[in-house]
């Protein structure tokens, strides 16, 4: 039995078994990665997001498509991971403003509201590229739009875009040539049709009960212990340990979300910011007028609850005193043991994730009770006149970002893109009104300039798309800089004169430009592409290095080695570089990165 028509409970269902459907798959998608490297997680990008989303949905009402579709694109705004996931949030985004105030939907405004999604997506990607996820969106709605005019039915007009979507999707090859030349179609065009499948299985009756389970998004585990891996895409945001925090103003942490009352007016979020200020600092209101999130730091959380409860329900209280979780963090911080960057077994293997000897620990900054963020020590810090948020994985690479006076370092990068949340969370705890983010990573500058939208501080989004950028942009900045605008021109025209080279495995077969590439191959990229391939980390690292000299020069030569990386190991290739390469200053340093065995910078 098919849906004609779709209401409120027939739009969660929708959502929640494509959610379901997305999760078995995700492997899949991530598997259509054009790179063979270790870190496709496009399918892992977007089904986060939309785990996200299946949360704001559950918690919203069901009497209306309209509060459905509003809870799904706040939920996938706020959840958003990767480049992916920022544009699957605006296709969500443009879907629930066209059912705005909609009880019901035939097939003729679900067609109309699919492509509004397209027309919003399009608006906020600056450079739209054919051969993906919007050509897949596109051709989708159109042919919804078709099928409209022809029958209102629901279902008919979801199966004609579930149809043109595939049809769409098996011509992307066709569009981006590097599709083509590595036999794949595109991630997030592949993502799309499996949620848009989903919602056709729903509307037409054939999803499983088990299927419409919503998909749960885990809490952040607690720090992996020394020795192990985590490479969950959960983030974590590290601050340094303050010890002088007892003269803090607000030292309540106070979040949660208000939801409008049925009969009640829109959330006035500017006006509530504003009157929030009188309680406290670090404020933001973020959302829409049907469901808000709230942040403030608060001498009293009475007050604050008391001003937010008029214009809705409280949900999803969290209230945290800085000044215990601080002293929790005093207490349990257990510096690191001397030697512990060097102390890794080689890696028999070939794979840099497999060694459990080279993680030199968790970070003093980790909150012991479990949760994202540590914040503690941030709201005491005097106000500067810029701030910084560094996007990292590693402990060696987050040290280095804090050692040269980055406020927040969010524990992530390639298979660990960090939420849009997470982002603006470390933004609004950042001692300053004018705070620079380094996304350090092409996948993540979407979701950080997406964050920068949603809080009322100046955000600079310098684009690094590596850690060697990013630490090159941050020598670049001048904390007692007070024009933002200067800083953040010095920081974008330095990264410019940066190569970055990166040494990691092939976990497929695949064919990359005139590359014949095997799984299990060593691979050398230059600023993001594959160079050349071999056997042997260290071969690759010295060839790919041979060839950025001869071409660009350069005078400093800095190596950071991964966590499967014995520091003797990383040494010795220090002392054959010096070697190669005499007329170069060359620096050994501990990153501790999964993924890749060597991560370097020519300038």
């Amino acid at each position: 039995m098919s849906i004609q028509t779709i209401d409120g409970k027939a739009l969660k269902q929708m959502i929640l078994h494509a959610a379901a459907r997305l999760e078995a798959q995700k492997d899949a998608v991530n598997a259509l990665n054009v790179f063979p490297v270790p870190d496709g997680d496009t399918g892992t990008n977007m089904s986060m997001t939309l785990s996200s989303a299946t949360r704001e949905v559950e918690r919203a009402g069901d009497r209306t498509v309209g509060e459905v579709a509003a809870a799904l694109a706040q939920g996938s705004l706020m959840g958003a991971r990767g480049n992916s996931g920022v544009i699957l949030s605006q296709l969500f985004r443009g879907f629930a403003k066209y059912l705005d105030g909609k009880t019901t939907v035939d097939g003729r405004e679900l067609a109309r509201a699919l492509q509004e999604g397209v027309d919003t997506a399009y608006k906020a990607v600056m450079k739209p590229v054919e051969g993906t996820i919007l050509t897949v969106a596109r051709e989708a709605a159109a042919a919804a739009q078709q099928a409209g005019r022809k029958s209102p039915d629901a279902t008919s007009v979801m199966r004609a875009a579930v149809e043109a979507a595939e049809e769409a999707l098996a011509k992307t090859p066709e569009l981006l040539p590097v599709l083509k030349k590595a036999g794949v179609v595109d991630s997030g065009g592949k993502g799309l049709t499996v949620i848009y499948h989903g919602y056709y299985e729903v509307l037409s009756g054939k999803a499983s009960d088990v299927a419409t389970t919503a998909v749960k998004v885990e809490p952040a585990a607690e720090a992996p212990a020394p020795g192990r891996h985590d490479t969950s895409p959960a983030s974590r945001v590290d601050f340094a340990v303050d010890e002088e925090i007892s003269d803090i103003r607000f030292p309540y942490d106070c979040e949660f979300f208000i939801r409008r009352y049925r009969d009640g007016g829109p959330i006035p979020m500017d006006n509530l910011a504003r009157e929030l200020e009188q309680w406290g600092d670090s404020v933001y209101v973020v959302g829409s007028e049907d469901l808000a999130k709230v942040h403030v730091h608060a001498s009293n959380p009475g007050p604050v609850l008391s001003l937010a409860i008029q214009y809705g329900d409280l949900i999803d209280i969290v209230i945290h005193n800085m000044r215990e979780q601080h002293a929790d963090l005093l207490r349990n911080a257990q510096p690191a043991p001397a030697g512990a960057h060097g102390g890794a077994a080689a890696n028999p293997s070939g794979n840099p994730g497999a060694n459990s000897g080279a993680n030199p620990g968790a970070s003093a900054g980790v909150n012991p009770t479990g949760a994202t963020s540590a914040p503690a020590d941030s709201p005491a810090e005097e106000e500067r006149p810029t701030a910084v948020v560094a996007v990292a994985a590693g402990e060696g690479m987050a040290e280095i970002f804090r050692s040269l006076g980055v406020s927040a370092v969010i524990q992530g990068g390639q298979t660990m893109n960090p939420s849009t949340q997470d982002l603006l969370d470390a933004i609004e705890r950042c001692p300053s009104r004018q705070v620079f983010v380094l996304p350090n990573n092409k996948n993540i500058i979407l979701a950080a300039e997406q964050a920068a939208t949603l809080t009322q501080k100046k955000v600079y989004v310098v684009p690094t798309r590596s850690v060697p950028q990013g630490i090159s942009a941050m020598v670049a900045w001048m904390p007692d800089e007070e024009d933002g605008e200067r800083l953040f021109s010095s920081m974008k025209q330095v990264i410019e004169g940066v190569h970055t080279g990166e040494i990691t495995y092939a976990v497929r077969d695949t064919t990359y430009g005139d590359l014949q590439i095997k799984e299990g191959d060593i691979l050398g990229l230059w600023n993001g592409k594959i160079h050349l391939t071999g056997k042997e980390p260290e071969g690759v690292l010295v060839d790919l290095l041979s060839a950025m000299v001869e071409e660009a020069g350069g005078e400093v030569i800095t190596v950071y080695y991964g966590e499967g990386v014995a520091a003797d190991r990383a040494e010795a290739v220090g002392e054959e570089l010096r070697r190669r390469f005499p007329d170069h200053e060359v620096e050994i340093q501990f990153g501790g990165q999964p993924l890749y065995y060597y991560v370097f910078s020519l300038e």
